[in-house]
């Protein structure tokens, strides 16, 4: 199970989640330069680190690495729920109180997604829209 990533992690994540492309460093760099200071070697040991857990793929272009992302956030997301969830020593308490804390929004996305699981609905997606 993958830990949660840090602040820096997370904002590199985000980007080539979004962008959902093969990117480099200097790219990465230049949407994180719009928000904060931050020097080309910091991301690129974020990026590498990223690839030493496993997160990113790389390949090499001219002098450079393109970076792709091995799974989606919503993998991310529901590996760091069932890791959060495997902690608790009463598994059904724990999902009563989660749902507790669920919008009307998320409920709905849950219960399209069991529909989806279940294979008795039709094919919405986890948002509850038709595809």
């Amino acid at each position: 199970m993958p830990r949660q990533l840090g602040d820096l992690e997370d904002a590199v994540m985000t980007r080539i989640w979004q962008w959902n492309r093969p990117v480099t460093v200097r790219e990465v760099l230049e949407d994180l330069q719009q928000e904060r200071s931050i020097a080309y070697t910091t991301v690129m040991t974020v990026m590498d680190n990223l690839h030493q857990k496993g997160w990113l793929r790389r390949e090499v272009e001219g002098r450079a690495y393109r970076y792709t992302a091995v799974s989606t956030r919503a993998a991310y997301s529901a590996a760091l729920m069932n890791e959060a969830w495997s902690q608790s020593d009463n598994a059904a308490a724990a999902l009563v109180a989660f749902f507790g804390m669920m919008s009307p929004e998320q409920r709905e996305a849950l219960q399209a997604a069991l529909r989806i699981v279940r294979g008795d609905g039709p094919a919405d997606g986890a948002d509850g829209q038709e595809r």
